[in-house]
C-alpha cells in the first residue's frame, strides 16, 4: 500500500477523543490515557499528543497489554502523536 493511500485511510477515521499530555514525562502519559481510555465507549478513538520520548515505548506497550488497537504512531518535530481505538 502506498504511503499516499495510508495517509487518506488514517485521515478518514474519525477522533472521538482528545488527550494533550505535552510536557508531562512517564508515567504521567500513560496514566492519563488509562484515564481516558477508561471512560470512552468501546470502538471510540482517541488522538494522544506527547512530548516524552519515553511515550514511543510506552504507548504501544500500553496498547499491547490491554489489546487496545495502535492505529497510527508517527512524529512531527518534537510531539508524539498517536491514534488509539479503545478495545470492543
Amino acid at each position: 500500500m502506498s504511503d499516499m493511500l495510508l495517509e487518506e485511510r488514517v485521515d478518514s477515521i474519525e477522533v472521538q477523543h482528545e488527550l494533550d499530555t505535552c510536557g508531562l514525562f512517564c508515567p504521567e502519559p500513560v496514566m492519563m490515557l488509562h484515564n481516558k481510555i477508561r471512560d470512552m465507549a468501546p470502538g471510540e478513538v482517541v488522538r494522544v499528543l506527547a512530548t516524552d520520548p519515553s511515550t514511543k515505548r510506552d504507548i504501544p506497550k500500553f496498547c499491547n497489554f490491554l489489546e487496545h488497537p495502535l492505529i497510527e504512531q508517527n512524529e512531527q518535530g518534537l510531539h508524539f502523536i498517536y491514534l488509539i481505538r479503545k478495545r470492543c
